[in-house]
């Protein structure tokens, strides 16, 4: 019966526990027959004003995004056959709906009818980009478009939608396939304990039920906090080579072959572009983003050039450190070298092992320093509210915030670890609920917004904490910032409260940002105590963590320019079927972005998610585009003096007002200039990666 349907309830916080793919198919069906029933009242009765175009239209929009959204979540952190299948029944009538709706000509015109009114220049800054961007969104979604063009736009949507479902099973299945049992010690050595411990938890899952840290058996998976483990740790060289091998070939053979899927949606890309009038799919995304094509391109030019030196000096030292400790591989280092050695220079250059210092950093500890610096910057209060809400996963933990006089304004859902077998890999913030004053449940105060959490670190080991790695750290405070501006909005348009109607390359900027703060002295001693006797993260260590910081910057900033070139080139200048293959373009582009070639056989496109199942096509730019807002934004804490306390409050509350306060009610050039006081330069970024000379 539809009345048990978890989906179709009225609920606070979804019944995540309760819902089960059974559920999937009639409740999506209901829920579209009825949100059918509403858009054909809808556009009977639209009128060009707020309550008779924008309310009703919210409330549909609203409703098809909450409840799809904990069916998608499920799929992200609790996979199993049973609910894949029924999502793939329901996916092709949900995004028919889709369609409907964002093709609405009765829609378009009454919001066209508003812009051109009388009473335009008496709407709200939020008001106007509501429509503004709704008229973008229906040209984009083909409502301009004649009926057979429409037609094939609207098959091209559904094929996309299948194959970037289908792109991203293919990555689950084919990382949890590789599986590697090791019965002898002196195969594993150098392996962290924690690492030993993560591999015989692998191994006790799959059947060796004595498996132990000490004595194996150990089984190797491609799960990241895996793999990172063996490509820095591992010293048997021939593991390290067969691992990366099968990372790097994800998803690229047999039946879970990404290859031909990663071609047809090119293909479609491309098509979509054309029946829009665009001369490519780069120029379709650039269409809701801060960026222009031209523009991207500038920056990822100019942080190459400031890069490129620097990493071919990390490869040098790299091989100078390696012949110096007398190793073979030294005059020949490859792929599987570069990790381990860095590791191994890292430890002797700054005496950091980043396996000793996850002792300091133990979940608990680490969420409490989090939270007290939102405190410090915004003034509000977070507090455990767990059993409030209904959770899919023991582990999850669930948080409420408040403001200053002690008001809930927002809930978010925190699910830590890795868990190979059904959560997908990576790390992301998802809204459950947004902000609005459309769907107030009392008619008076808005609804507050609720946020997902998700990342995939080192779960406990027996009856330890989960102990991080530093980039474990970094990315809790990413996905932070993330759930920060979709909980401290202020903005009561649903449409463009929170991250909604952020364009795409601005909507980085407060999660890079948060993550600067981990190198900040106060929040980095608050948060590193050990787990077992309290004390605190050595002075000294401190300073060798700073120093680090900038330690292969020229390397790691290559990396993210190799993928968001890639990323550009396939959907600017790549042909589909053309003489050029995509994995042409990709060593075409890693001869300018890497100083170790890729192999010929590598095949990491195959398992790019981002940007074949992800939001990130033609748009994996905007971490470095918002990286220079990110950094340019600390910098206005750097200037008004980290050490003062009171200046730090006061530029967290301006942050806090501008940044976090406003959503996508204001363009995000006009609200960083209103924080900053001017516009952005990549001056900040450089410095702090140590790349600034260089540019000069």
């Amino acid at each position: 019966m539809a009345d048990d349907n978890p989906l179709l309830k009225d609920f606070d916080f979804p019944p995540f526990d309760a819902v089960e793919a059974k559920h999937v198919r009639p409740g999506i069906r209901a829920l579209l027959t009825k949100l059918e029933a509403d858009l054909d009242e809808l556009e009977r009765t639209v009128e060009p004003s707020w309550p008779k175009l924008v309310e009703p239209l919210e409330k549909i929009v609203d409703r098809l995004s909450v409840v799809w959204g904990i069916v998608n979540h499920l799929k992200s952190v609790k996979d199993n056959s049973e609910l894949r299948s029924a999502i793939e029944d329901v996916q092709p009538e949900k995004v028919k709906f889709q369609l409907r709706l964002g093709q609405s000509k009765p829609i378009y015109n009454a919001f066209r009818a508003i812009q051109e009114s009388p009473d335009w220049n008496t709407l709200s800054d939020a008001r106007k980009r509501i429509v503004e961007s709704q008229i973008k969104e229906a040209v984009l979604n083909g409502v301009s478009l004649e009926d057979d063009k429409r037609e094939q736009f609207n098959k091209i949507e559904q094929e996309l939608e299948r194959l970037s479902q289908k792109f991203e099973e293919h990555v689950l299945d084919a990382t949890k396939k590789f599986e590697k049992q090791i019965t002898d010690k002196k195969e594993i050595e150098g392996l962290p304990a924690t690492a030993l411990g993560l591999a015989a938890q692998s191994a006790v899952s799959k059947g060796h039920e004595n498996a132990s840290a000490e004595n194996g058996p150990w089984v190797i998976t491609l799960d990241a906090p895996c793999f990172i483990a063996v490509m820095q740790h591992a010293r048997n060289r021939s593991l390290r080579e067969e691992v990366y091998h099968a990372y790097v070939t994800r998803a690229s053979s047999g039946d879970l072959d990404n290859t031909d899927i990663i071609n047809q949606i090119l293909k479609l890309r491309l098509e979509k572009a054309k029946l829009l009038n665009y001369n490519n799919y780069a120029e379709v995304s650039m269409a809701t983003k801060m960026a222009t094509v031209d523009k991207a391109e500038e920056l990822l030019e100019k942080l190459r050039k400031a890069s490129w030196d620097a990493a071919v000096q990390d490869v040098e030292d790299l091989k100078q450190f390696a012949k110096s400790q007398g190793a073979a591989e030294a005059d020949d280092l490859t792929h599987w070298d570069i990790s381990f050695w860095s590791e191994r220079l890292r430890e002797s250059k700054y005496d950091i092992n980043e396996e000793e210092l996850r002792p300091f950093f133990s979940l608990p500890k680490v969420i409490d320093g989090l939270f007290n610096l939102a405190k410090t910057l915004f003034g509000i209060e977070i507090e455990a509210a767990d059993g409030l809400a209904p959770v899919w996963n023991k582990d999850v933990r669930f948080f409420r915030v408040k403001d200053s006089s002690g008001s809930p304004i927002a809930y978010f859902y925190f699910d830590p670890y890795s868990r190979p077998s059904e959560k997908k890999q990576g790390a992301w913030m998802d809204e459950v609920v947004a902000r609005s004053r459309v769907l107030s449940h009392d008619g008076i105060s808005a609804r507050l917004p609720v946020a997902h959490m998700v990342c995939n670190q080192t779960p406990p080991v027996g009856d330890k904490p989960s102990l991080m790695t530093f980039r474990e750290v970094e990315t809790v405070f990413h996905e932070f910032g993330h759930a920060l501006q979709h909980m401290l909005t202020k903005q009561d348009e649903g449409l463009v409260a929170g991250i909604r109607g952020i364009e795409w390359d601005a909507v980085e900027l407060p999660s890079q940002f948060m993550e600067n703060w981990c190198y900040h002295r106060e929040t980095l001693m608050g948060i590193a105590k050990h787990f077992e006797t309290g004390e605190s993260l050595p002075e000294d260590v401190y300073l060798k963590l700073v120093a680090a910081r900038t330690y292969r910057a020229g390397s790691l900033s290559l990396r993210q320019l190799r993928f968001a070139t890639v990323d550009l080139e396939l959907h600017t200048k790549y042909v589909p079927g053309g003489p050029e293959s995509i994995y042409d373009v990709d060593q075409r582009v890693s001869e300018k972005t890497q100083v170790l070639p890729p192999l010929p056989e590598d095949r990491f496109l195959c398992s790019f998610s981002h940007i074949f199942a992800g939001g990130y096509a033609a748009g994996y730019y905007s971490y470095k585009w918002a990286e220079v807002l990110s950094a340019d934004a600390f910098s206005a804490f750097e200037d008004a003096g980290l050490d003062d306390i009171r200046a730090v409050k006061e530029t967290g509350s301006k942050f806090r007002e501008t940044i976090l306060a406003l959503g996508g009610g204001k363009a995000p050039l006009e609200v960083f200039v209103q924080f900053r006081g001017r516009e952005p330069t990549p001056d900040a970024l450089l410095r702090h990666n140590g790349l600034l000379s260089a540019a000069a």
